[in-house]
């Protein structure tokens, strides 16, 4: 495992993914072992534009041909597509154009807390910066904790032009979070996307003192969205634009140039090992990026194998979307039209026409793949009596008859079969009956392909905790379970 990257010449200057010309320990290549690779892919995700790039960066340097959303598609080979925190990767090689589509869900983003458009604030001496959660959260997991920031950051172009903004290239500047190469004429954009991280401490969200607070052994830890979750950064008096300013300052760009922007916290700790044995990983950000990871494993997989393996002739499909944690409602989420539109693209560029698409889905089948509730050890009441899961189990079959997870008697022997060709073993876990349910991109991707959807996930501990706890020996069934999925 690696730690996070800082600045050789200036530690405490913010870290630019894209503009250091030079990939980190932590992103330089996969590692052999699954779970530090798992971590190595954490490391380098603080947000969910981090994410889509280093899963991208994996894809491509694995063979597959990086395309923008609005370029053509190639009818055969392995294709990547990255639209911010969203990417939608497959292999063709001589598939029929209606050959069924085998696809892995996850998603990139996770519970945080998001710097506000103004966020400038000061109360009695302390200067803050104004937060929102974003997600269901367990908001006490992120008190006096070391944070930083990470996101990107929109700021305005040199000679825009009529500063209608247009896709950023990759070719406008190497610090530019472009969406990859474009077959289309290059054009002058109004807007640079930079996608930032730093990884120093800058904020700190401090609890309420006991003493000033003497109801909390008997009444509980309450919190205020609102109210309690402001970090501190600073001492004085904030002034409006002061963070814009600190941009600014930070990028070396005018005050004026800084936009706006998509920033949220991340835990300054990095992964780590521990237990009696080693034998647990404790990590920001398993929800659900270790689904992530296992997905984008086993597509690399699927893709370095002989077509004759691929069963069926099935198309391997990985989508990883955006916006899970708030409802997937959104341009990048999972109930986007772009992955409906590149789906049916990838059909049509090998040859397919609408019928083809039909028949394509008609026999698709979904993995969506997100953590699963292990049994607490201090809270075994919270869970269905006659379902317990267990660390080192294998990875969890989600079950719900309210349909909170898609699963149904088909997908789920798709996914047994799966598992066998695999050795890997299968729970299965359901929801008490008498707690709301959570869900995953899994209703929401069957409801827009009209698919069928299997949910499954490496147990955890902790869920939307700022940082969270499995085992170690679940990490690595859950990549050969989804290689089988594919071949």
């Amino acid at each position: 495992m690696t730690s996070p990257q800082r600045r050789a010449d200036d530690p405490n200057r913010v870290v630019d993914d894209h503009e250091s010309g030079q990939p980190s320990d932590r992103t330089s290549g996969r590692s052999a072992d699954p779970t530090d690779d798992l971590c190595n892919l954490i490391s380098a995700s603080p947000s969910p534009y981090h994410a889509a790039d280093e899963v991208t960066r994996r894809l491509v340097q694995a063979g597959f041909d990086e395309r923008s959303p609005g370029d053509d598609l190639p009818g055969d080979g392995p294709v990547v597509v990255r639209s911010e925190g969203l990417v939608v990767a497959w292999c063709r090689r001589g598939q029929p154009a209606d050959a069924p589509l085998r696809v892995v869900g996850a998603h990139t983003d996770s519970p945080n807390l998001r710097v506000r458009p103004q966020p400038d604030r000061s109360v009695a001496g302390w200067r803050q910066l104004g937060v929102e959660v974003y997600g269901g959260a367990l908001l006490n997991s992120w008190l006096d904790r070391d944070l930083c920031l990470s996101g990107r950051v929109a700021l305005r172009a040199p000679h825009s032009g009529d500063g209608i903004a247009e896709r950023t290239e990759a070719s406008v500047g190497a610090d530019d979070a472009g969406v990859g190469r474009s077959t289309r004429p290059e054009r002058r954009p109004a807007v640079r996307l930079r996608h930032v991280r730093w990884d120093r401490p800058l904020l700190r969200v401090p609890q309420l003192a006991i003493h000033l607070d003497r109801d909390i052994s008997s009444d509980g830890l309450q919190l205020n969205k609102q109210q309690h979750l402001t970090p501190v950064w600073g001492i004085g008096h904030s002034s409006p634009g002061e963070f814009r300013a600190w941009i600014a300052d930070e990028l070396g760009v005018d005050g004026d140039d800084v936009l706006s922007w998509d920033l949220m916290t991340h835990d300054l700790t990095p992964p780590a090992r521990l237990g009696q044995a080693d034998e647990l990983l404790a990590a920001p950000r398993l929800d659900n990026l270790c689904s992530s990871w296992a997905g984008t494993t086993a597509l690399i997989e699927a893709a370095g194998r002989d077509p004759a393996d691929l069963e069926l002739s099935i198309v391997p499909v990985l989508v990883l979307a955006d916006h899970e944690e708030v409802g997937s409602t959104s341009g990048v989420g999972a109930a986007s039209a772009l992955i409906v539109r590149l789906l049916e693209g990838s059909i049509r560029a090998a040859g397919g026409d609408d019928r083809a698409i039909q028949r394509a889905l008609a026999t698709s089948v979904i993995a969506s793949v997100d953590m699963a509730h292990a049994t607490h050890p201090n809270y075994p009441d919270r869970h269905e009596p006659g379902h317990p899961i267990t660390p080192g189990g294998g990875p969890a079959l989600k079950v719900n008859s309210n349909q909170r997870y898609a699963s149904d008697a088909r997908t789920i022997a798709h996914a047994r079969l799966a598992a066998e060709r695999a050795g890997v073993a299968l729970q299965t876990y359901s929801h008490r009956g008498d707690l709301p349910c959570g869900s995953t991109i899994g209703p929401t991707l069957a409801a827009s392909l009209g698919v069928g959807v299997v949910d499954l996930g490496a147990p955890q501990l902790s869920m939307h905790s700022a940082r969270e706890l499995m085992a170690v020996a679940d990490v690595e069934p859950l990549a050969k379970l989804l290689t089988a999925w594919f071949v």
